[in-house]
């Protein structure tokens, strides 16, 4: 699919979800593509952790692709990189911090020869093609948050990335009222905008005052202290430094995705007065009153330093009366493996505090104040919500109609609208999808591996081997294996009639090679239903003797 003398817009990720953001503009036969994000698995996809997008689409027209810029560096906008960016084979473009972190991507993964990745400077501009491209700074949880101003030959795109409004941003310097009115000055087509918090009738708040919270809940503890807190949310990470010094206690940091945030942070210059920090046995050795640990694993992680740290997994321990600050909002979804976290945590006796009982998070992305704020601003021809649930972007594209944003088109994931000219407009469908890391191998989501996993993990699974003689009559009884199928106290009286029916099967079909194997499947798995009411996966292997 070649754009035409027309400016286009597809997603591939990120529209009727939160996460894996992938986005397409088009122009004038070429495409560039914004962002290259994934998102984590959830129990539909059993033993995958990493969820990615399926670039088909672009990969078969990869030879029109001219390049993928990052807005930012959380995971949802460059975590597929690694997996999916040498399939690509174009450059990248990214300002100094989250270039960074794409880096030790490439490095730990062996591709930094691979991948071009081309650093450009914060409100930096460059050319690809009929795509002029300017960073504007935006005020995120994470250093360098960016929108892209796209100016093409129809008109101009404000693709906000993800973004909100803070009078006293912890790094970095958003652009002021004046600035963003000076870019609406000159014209936008569209607005390309963050539906997160779309639903939210309060601005999201400044990280100003999360320090105070901090200062208040952290200043009146007694024991030791642990902080989690999303791991790539910088501006948090130096709001907690303060909040160390202002309670005096020395910093512990626990997991390495935190580590490498800051390592990053600072060799770009953010970052550069976070305290001194200590190790574990020190800071197990260090009075209770003086220590803060801050960790990664607020959202109920398995393999993180906090859910270690609860079951006893960890040179860092926790006792009664010490205190574990919940810094971050508790993704839906998660509430279950958060939720069991806690419950160990309060077992042991330890005190916890989360964003409901008291001011020590604030969001990431704009409240509707926020956003009425940036329609007036901007003042765009046509609103294009993305970053959102289907009842985000609905609710986003009435919201800024009430505002007076002119046209509003709602799309999701693989859906191709055309902005200009005579836009907005759908005008097709293109295949889109979700891949699995599954170990080292990338498949297909709702590929045979995961439907066949899917179906062992809900109905169980049944080995069956029979021996034939030279005449194909079963030769002594069957060999049965049961993997999570539920007969517990009846599995010896199971496995002799599933026995039974899979050599009845045999017998009755000796000599068709074609139908034997199939009928002892079926025979064992009507005897499984029978006994459980499930219907598991059962493999034949036929021996002859």
């Amino acid at each position: 699919m070649k754009p035409g003398d027309e400016l286009l817009f597809l997603a591939l990720g990120g529209s009727g979800e939160i996460g894996m953001n992938v986005n397409l503009y088009g122009c004038q036969g070429k495409w560039i593509m914004v962002d290259l994000g994934m998102t984590f698995a959830d129990p539909a996809y059993p033993g995958i952790e990493l969820v990615l997008p399926d670039l088909s689409f672009i990969e078969e027209n990869r030879a029109d692709l001219l390049g993928v810029v990052l807005t930012h560096g959380h995971e949802d906008h460059i975590g597929a990189i690694p997996y999916l960016a040498t399939d690509l084979g174009v450059p990248l473009y990214a300002t100094p911090f989250t270039a960074g972190l794409i880096a030790g991507k490439l490095e730990e993964e062996g591709l930094t020869e691979r991948v071009a990745l081309n650093i450009v400077e914060m409100e930096g501009e460059f050319r690809l093609g009929p795509f002029g491209l300017r960073y504007v700074p935006l005020a995120h949880s994470i250093p360098e948050g960016n929108a892209l101003l796209i100016s093409t030959p129809h008109g101009r795109v404000f693709h906000t990335g993800d973004w909100k409004l803070d009078d006293s941003p912890q790094l970095g310097d958003p652009s002021t009222a004046a600035e963003l009115g000076r870019i609406g000055d000159e014209g936008i087509l569209a607005l390309v905008c963050d539906s997160t918090n779309v639903f939210q009738e309060a601005a999201s708040g400044s990280e100003a005052s999360v320090r105070e919270g901090l200062d208040a809940v952290i200043g009146e503890a007694e024991g030791r202290v642990l902080v989690t807190t999303f791991a790539s949310n910088a501006a948090r990470l130096k709001t907690l430094g303060h909040v160390a010094q202002d309670t005096g206690r020395q910093v512990c940091v626990a997991g390495r995705s935190l580590d490498r945030i800051l390592r990053v942070s600072k060799s770009v210059g953010y970052l550069t007065d976070f305290p001194e920090t200590i190790d574990f046995d020190s800071a197990m050795r260090l009075p209770r009153r003086d220590v803060m640990i801050i960790a990664t694993g607020g959202q109920g992680e398995s393999r993180a330093a906090l859910a270690r740290i609860a079951f006893g997994q960890h040179k860092i321990a926790l006792d009664k009366d010490d205190l574990v600050v919940f810094s971050s909002k508790q993704i839906p979804g998660n509430e279950i493996a958060i939720g069991r976290i806690q419950n160990v945590l309060a077992e042991k006796g330890v005190c916890m505090i989360t964003d409901r009982q008291a001011p020590v998070h604030v969001s990431g992305h704009p409240g509707r104040p926020e956003l009425a704020a940036m329609y007036d601003w901007i003042r765009p021809e046509i609103i294009v919500p993305v970053h959102g649930e289907m009842r985000h972007l609905m609710e986003h594209a009435r919201f800024a109609r009430s505002r007076g944003v002119p046209h509003g088109i709602v799309q999701t994931n693989g859906t191709l609208i055309r902005l200009a000219p005579n836009g907005p407009e759908k005008i097709g469908e293109e295949r889109v999808g979700r891949l699995i890391l599954d170990g080292d191998v990338i498949l297909n989501a709702d590929g045979s591996t995961m439907n066949e996993r899917r179906k062992i993990a809900s109905n169980g699974m049944i080995s069956v081997a029979i021996a034939l003689d030279q005449s194909d009559r079963p030769s002594g009884g069957a060999e049965i294996g049961l993997q999570g199928v539920p007969v517990e106290e009846d599995r010896e009286a199971f496995l002799e009639e599933a026995c039974a029916a899979a050599v009845e099967a045999a017998r009755k079909n000796a000599g068709k090679e074609d139908k034997l194997k199939e009928a002892v499947r079926l025979a064992v798995r009507r005897c499984a239903t029978d006994w459980t009411g499930k219907k598991p996966v059962v493999e034949v292997l036929i021996l002859r003797v």
